[in-house]
């Protein structure tokens, strides 16, 4: 396939301003897209130009990733019902300095021989009077043309849109015309919500430089209630294992519905056709077995926080619902993964007088004679390892060294128990 049959397979593509766009964009030259650096890590949205981006670049185009240190303390009114708050200048240099870090290693990952360019927008428009961009960049666009924009003309059917937001779009074109004249960019690629800053920038070039540009906008990441997957929205899968750890990112992936997997597997991997048609068979013969949700949560894991955090993820996840070996986990493991289940706090000394009748009937069993009969059927774990004797002392394990017990009674009641002291 070739890059456009290629991205309108793996539904890539909602809009190009010229069908012929992609064939007039020679290797060698350079394409843009941009991030307002409003919280400290891209999220899964974000994933999505990332990804296209990749596709372009391994096509021979050279990447431009515009962090928008000027527009970052804006915001864009794009798929927003309300105005966004404000960000102090340094907090936007802190994010843009984070998310630049995860996009390098993303293009590390998907193993492109090509470093994007990172440029930051508050470096050119900085200097710039309101003299200036009106006489200059305003001059060109009507109050009609911009509020036919399906952006701005949902947010004037609501409260209102500010000045502020309103003049969004006239940044994100005069970002498109500088990185034209300097960078010879001439492609600027972005999600659906986009289209109208997108186009905004065509005809700015159009009309300073007669000159023809192109735009490629592609469809948003909603989730099953059809929002947008976005920081703001609330709902938010980040790409900093900090903020959403790399076990909870894997299993995010796991859990995607067979109705929605092959889809994701075409968006967020770079599987082949083959493969993924073949998952695809899978799906519909074997859904019981999630082959595709697995091969998605590996490949994007890996994608972001690389194949060693994936391992760990995969283990972790083992042992909660495989029965596998918990240890070697460490404490921040234990406690995400067993972050529901019911928890009681306990010194090392009281542990230490305790044995395993008395701590059940203290966390899972009603009774001591409760517990000795759960321990009597083989239904009681410690850490995963069946208990059968009904004397055992804590103390004469190695399962406090970790700071936690976790006991189980059948395959899914946990109880946590932290060993303070």
């Amino acid at each position: 396939m070739n890059l456009l049959e290629e991205l309108q397979w793996r539904g890539l593509i909602q809009d190009l301003s010229d069908p012929e766009a992609l064939s007039k964009v020679k290797p060698g030259d350079s394409f843009y897209v941009g991030f307002d650096p409003t919280a400290p890590s891209l999220q899964v949205g974000n994933l999505v130009p990332l990804i296209v981006s990749i596709h372009l670049t391994k096509a021979g185009l050279k990447p431009i990733l515009l962090f928008g240190g000027a527009t970052g303390m804006i915001g864009d009114p794009g798929g927003k019902s309300a105005e966004r708050n404000l960000l102090e200048l340094e907090q936007v240099a802190t994010n843009t300095r984070l998310q630049e870090e995860q996009a390098k290693l993303l293009w590390q990952r998907a193993g492109c021989d090509v470093t994007p360019a990172f440029v930051n927008n508050i470096s050119w428009l900085k200097d710039v009077t309101m003299l200036h961009f009106l006489r200059d960049i305003g001059k060109h666009f009507t109050v009609n043309y911009m509020i036919a924009k399906e952006t701005v003309k949902s947010r004037l059917s609501g409260d209102g849109i500010s000045y502020t937001e309103f003049s969004y779009m006239l940044l994100q074109a005069f970002d498109f015309l500088h990185l034209y004249q300097k960078h010879n960019c001439k492609l600027q690629i972005g999600g659906s919500d986009q289209w109208g800053n997108l186009t905004a920038g065509l005809e700015l070039i159009r009309r300073k430089l007669s000159q023809e540009a192109y735009a490629l906008c592609f469809p948003l990441v909603t989730n099953s209630e059809g929002r947008k997957f976005g920081k703001s929205e609330g709902n938010a899968v980040w790409l900093n294992a900090e903020m959403t750890s790399a076990y909870t990112f894997h299993q995010f992936w796991l859990n995607v519905p067979d109705t929605d997997v092959i889809r994701m597997l075409k968006v967020f991997t770079f599987e082949s056709r083959e493969r993924i048609e073949q998952l695809e068979q899978q799906v519909k013969a074997h859904p019981e077995q999630r082959e595709a949700q697995r091969v998605l949560a590996d490949a994007v894991c890996t994608l972001v926080h690389g194949a060693e955090a994936t391992a760990e993820a995969k283990r972790s996840a083992g042992a909660l619902f495989g029965g596998g070996s918990l240890e070697g986990l460490s404490k921040d493991q234990l406690s995400e993964l067993f972050a529901d289940a019911p928890t009681t706090t306990l010194s090392m000394s009281e542990v230490q007088e305790l044995d395993i009748l008395s701590l059940l009937a203290a966390t899972l069993a009603k009774s001591k004679g409760e517990a000795r009969r759960l321990i009597q059927g083989g239904g009681i774990y410690l850490d995963n390892q069946r208990v059968s004797d009904e004397t055992l002392r804590i103390r004469d394990t190695k399962v406090v060294e970790n700071g936690f017990l976790v006991l189980r009674s059948g395959k899914k009641k946990y109880h946590l128990v932290r060993v303070e002291g």
